[in-house]
C-alpha cells in the first residue's frame, strides 16, 4: 500500500513538473517561432507556432542592416565579462575576510552587508546616477561597470562557503609558509570553483540581462547594450516584433551557453548557500 502510493505520488509529481515545463517553455518557442515570421503574421492576432511565411530576413535585418547591432553586442560582452570577473574576484575576497580573518568592525561590515541586502536595486538607481554624474561616467563602460563589481547576495553566499570550508588545509598550507594571500589563492579558490562557477552563471546572466541602470546612465545608441538596443525596435505607432523576436533569440544564445557549461556545478555547491554561522 505505502509503495503504491509512493508510486502515485511520484508520478503525480512528474506530470506537475512537465506541465510546468511547458508552461515555462511555450513563450520560448513562440518567441523563436515569431523571429522566423513577417511582421504582418506575428501581429495578425492568429496563435501559430509554426511559421506559415518562413522568412530569414529578420536576421539579416538585425545583422546586416543594423549598423548598431554589432556594437551593441560588444558592448553587452564587455560589461557583462568585465562585471562577473570583478565580482569573482571582490565578492570571494570579501566572503573569505568575513569568514576567516579577524579584524576590528568585522561584525560591522557582516550586518551592513546584510543590511543592504534588504534594499531593493531600485532605490539606489538615482543615487548612482548622481554619483555618476558628479564624477563625469555617465554613459560610458566604467559607469556601467564599477557599480556592479560587487555583489552584497554574493560576498553573503561566499561568506557562507568559506565558514564550511576545512580549516585543516589551510593549517596545512600555514605550516608550510603561505601567507594568508598564498592560501586563499593557492588552496581556497581551486577547492572552491563549484562556488564561484554558481556565481559566474548568476552575476553574469543579471549583468547580461540588466536593463535599468543602462537605462538610466546611457543616452548615445552607439553605447547602448543589447536590452537598450532592443528596446529602440519599439516605436510610437509601431513595434517591430519580428526584429525584436530575432534579436532576442540572439541575446539568449550566450545566457544559454554559460548556463550549460556550468550547469553541473550547481550540483556540487550544494553547500553554498548552507553552514554554520
Amino acid at each position: 500500500m505505502n509503495i503504491s502510493r509512493f508510486s502515485w505520488l511520484k508520478i503525480l509529481l512528474y506530470v506537475l513538473l512537465t506541465i510546468y515545463a511547458l508552461i515555462t517553455l511555450i513563450p520560448f518557442l513562440w518567441a523563436l517561432s515569431a523571429s522566423f515570421k513577417p511582421l504582418s503574421e506575428i501581429v495578425n492576432g492568429e496563435p501559430n507556432f509554426f511559421p506559415k511565411n518562413f522568412t530569414l530576413d529578420n536576421y539579416k535585418q538585425i545583422f546586416l542592416q543594423e549598423p548598431l547591432f554589432w556594437r551593441w553586442l560588444l558592448n553587452s560582452v564587455v560589461i557583462a565579462v568585465s562585471v562577473t570577473l570583478l565580482n569573482l574576484v571582490f565578492n570571494s575576497m570579501a566572503g573569505y575576510a568575513l569568514a576567516r580573518l579577524r579584524f576590528a568592525g568585522k561584525r560591522f561590515w557582516f550586518f551592513l552587508i546584510l543590511a543592504v541586502l534588504a534594499v531593493p536595486a531600485q532605490i539606489t538607481l538615482i543615487p548612482t546616477f548622481l554619483i555618476l554624474k558628479a564624477i563625469g561616467w555617465l554613459n560610458s563602460y566604467q559607469g556601467m561597470i564599477v557599480p556592479s563589481m560587487v555583489n552584497a547576495t554574493f560576498i553573503f553566499m561566499m561568506r557562507q562557503f568559506f565558514v564550511n570550508f576545512p580549516r585543516e588545509l589551510e593549517e596545512a598550507a600555514q605550516l608550510d609558509g603561505l601567507n594568508t594571500f598564498g592560501i586563499f589563492r593557492r588552496i581556497v579558490l581551486p577547492l572552491a570553483k563549484p562556488a564561484l562557477a554558481a556565481q559566474a552563471v548568476f552575476v553574469f546572466m543579471g549583468s547580461w540581462n540588466n536593463f535599468l541602470l543602462p537605462v538610466v546612465i546611457l543616452f548615445e545608441p552607439e553605447m547602448f547594450t543589447l536590452p537598450l538596443g532592443l528596446n529602440t525596435f519599439k516605436g510610437q505607432y509601431i513595434s517591430y516584433w519580428n526584429y525584436i523576436m530575432a534579436a532576442s533569440m540572439v541575446f539568449t544564445l550566450p545566457a544559454l551557453a554559460i548556463y550549460a557549461f556550468f550547469n553541473r556545478y550547481f550540483i556540487q555547491s550544494a553547500t553554498f548557500t548552507g553552514g554554520k554561522g
